[in-house]
């Protein structure tokens, strides 16, 4: 029988639309404006007594706010307006002190039905929501340090296995390493040692201060190859940080020579943000030093949460360069730790060096570059300094060699031991990184962008249905009921993905509507020639969709292949615009083709028509 769809294909188009009007619905339900407290460290909690604390803060200054609770990690206050929250913040940090963050942010309030179906509103862009940018410098000079200083311990152990008596391992330069020997004979088998051993630096051979040398200078060619990696290795890692964050459709790209710029959609304070991507969460793995061992060769370092110091060798075994993976665990005590995984060569290099240190103490150091304002200006800009800081987190006896795993224990808390474990799972940094500059883009631009959008989207909206509706009557309305559908579906579609809406992303749900109606126009003009070709209605139905479904199909094909094509080479709002054009298409084919035949098939379908109410054509 002509135009009559079997029961399955029905039921799918029944699923399909509620599906889509329950994953959209909650786009219907706005944030809250809200301050989000947490600690500045893992080791600081927040609980009901810091919530008082900032209740207090709030009702002094007469500052109104709906509810306040809670959480696992962090405490949330939610406000009725975007004013405020922001006039709210000020005072709840005066109130808790540096010990804790206190960042603007935006709660939820979908329904919890809603939220238990995994339904959740779309996220969105910066340019919409808001959030923050930042411009980070990476220190190359800082990365080429480090291998330098990682070399020399290597050469110091290269020496000793050889039986090669040295006088002095010393960086001269920045990228020159000197071996000094007292006999010539041990000089030149160092000499050749390093020229085998040590491709990656010139050797050759000195005399100073009646020391027979050996110099290694690293390459240029190498010292560009270590300054890429890190910048290619620091943009992996904040990418996996900001994966950490939750953020969705971030912007992390390399800009010039050593900088990365960020862009976090959502994220409307610095410090929460910056907490996270700007630690480095570094660690240098040292064993105790001796106590026969000369001043030279040792550093001594404060524990992080003891008042005592320890000295450690000033050879490192291995970085968090050579983790592979971290996760937050307990010991038989029920004691925070972190279990560490190691990559190949940083096992084999552990290995190496535990294996003649048993019983011997292991410290770990937790590496941190700060940077600070100075009280004092130049030309009445604040000047910046830059520091490292070090301290032991654990220092624990080496039962047995150690390879490519082990744990590292002492930690203050759960939460110390799960932001460790978090840092070092998304990577080490391979440079220092700071920043440069940071800016925070205010929701209202947003807001009047949303408005906006929104306008456009009603507007071209209602001009297609109203012409839809005059020119194709009953038709016209059947298409602009898959018109209503194909939003529906497009906005739950991008909700699932979590995928982001920004502005551009808003142009695209704009074309879609024009080129969902655009197939239907090609249908119902396919069912009115036919009309007037002489078939029946039924026949004419029939044919106007199965002729019109070559042409459809083509066309959206083409514009799929070019949306996938932007989205493949393009960055920050063409790719929004690319993924919102691309479902939209899908959407739109199976709205305009499958959901307006199924109810033209409930109107006309299974029964005789002497006429259809199509516009345009005489019939009969």
């Amino acid at each position: 029988m002509l135009n009559k769809y079997p029961l399955w294909k029905n039921l799918l188009v029944v699923i399909v639309l509620m599906m889509g009007f329950i994953y959209a619905l909650p786009n219907l339900y706005p944030d809250d404006y809200a301050l989000q407290i947490s600690g500045s460290r893992g080791s600081i909690e927040v609980d009901e007594s810091v919530l008082k604390k900032a209740k207090d803060a709030l009702d002094e200054a007469g500052i109104a706010y709906g509810e306040a609770k809670v959480g696992e990690k962090n405490i949330i206050i939610r406000f009725a307006d975007n004013d405020t929250q922001l006039d709210a913040q000020p005072h709840v940090k005066s109130a808790l002190g540096n010990d804790y963050v206190v960042a603007l942010n935006l709660a939820p309030t979908t329904p919890a039905w809603l939220s238990n179906l995994g339904a959740a509103p779309m996220k969105l862009g910066l340019d919409l929501r808001g959030g923050v940018h930042f411009l980070m410098e990476v220190d190359l000079a800082k990365a080429v340090a480090t291998t330098m200083e990682i070399t020399q311990g290597d050469i110091k152990t290269k020496l000793r296995e050889e039986g090669l008596r040295y006088k002095s391992v010393d960086i001269l330069t920045p990228r020159q390493i000197s071996v000094g020997f007292r006999d010539e004979d041990d000089r030149d088998s160092a000499l050749s040692l390093a020229r085998r051993e040590f491709d990656d630096f010139l050797a050759e051979s000195a005399e100073e201060s009646g020391l027979f040398m050996v110099k290694l200078t690293l390459l240029e060619s190498r010292a560009k190859e270590i300054e890429d990696y890190a910048i290619s290795q620091n943009l992996s890692t904040l990418r996996n940080r900001v994966n950490e964050l939750g953020v969705a459709e971030p912007l992390v790209q390399r800009q010039g020579r050593g900088r990365i710029v960020v862009e976090l959609p959502g994220v409307q304070d610095t410090a929460e943000a910056k907490r996270i991507l700007g630690s480095t969460a570094n660690l240098e793995f040292r064993l105790e030093a001796r106590p026969d061992a000369s001043a030279g060769s040792i550093e001594k370092f404060e524990f992080r949460s003891e008042p005592r110091t320890a000295s450690l060798e000033r050879d490192i075994i291995i970085t968090g360069g050579s983790v592979a993976n971290a996760q937050q665990s307990f010991d038989e005590n029920g004691r925070p730790e972190v279990n560490i995984k190691l990559d190949s060569l940083g096992g084999n290099k552990m290995f190496h060096v535990t294996k003649d240190a048993v019983q011997r103490n292991m410290g770990v150091l937790f590496v941190e570059y700060k940077e600070e304002v100075d009280a004092k200006s130049t030309n009445g800009q604040p000047k910046k300094r830059r520091y490292v800081e070090k301290k032991i987190i654990s220092l624990a006896t080496i039962q047995s060699p150690l390879g490519n795993s082990f744990r590292i224990t002492g930690l203050d808390s759960v939460f110390e031991a799960k932001e460790l474990a978090l840092l070092l799972r998304s990577g080490a940094l391979a440079a220092p990184i700071y920043f440069v500059e940071e800016r925070t883009v205010g929701p209202s631009l947003g807001l009047e962008n949303i408005k906006d959008g929104a306008t456009s989207v009603a507007i071209g909206f209602v001009l297609v249905m109203l012409f839809m509706i005059v020119y194709y009557r009953v038709f016209g309305i059947v298409a602009n009921i898959a018109l209503a559908a194909n939003v529906f579906i497009l906005i739950a579609v991008m909700s699932l993905m979590s995928a982001t809406l920004t502005l551009p992303g808003i142009a695209g749900i704009v074309l879609t509507v024009g080129m969902a109606v655009d197939a239907n126009v090609l249908i119902y003009e396919r069912i009115r020639e036919e009309l007037r070709n002489g078939l029946p209605p039924q026949s004419a139905i029939h044919a106007g969709y199965d002729r019109a479904f070559v042409s459809i199909f083509d066309a959206n094909v083409t514009t799929l292949i070019a949306a996938l094509i932007l989205f493949a080479i393009g960055t920050g709002p063409v790719k929004g615009f690319a993924v919102t054009l691309s479902i939209g298409i899908l959407t739109s084919m199976f709205t305009a083709i499958t959901v307006t035949r199924a109810v033209v098939n409930m109107i006309y379908g299974g029964r005789n028509v002497g006429s259809l109410s199509i516009g345009g054509v005489k019939q009969g």
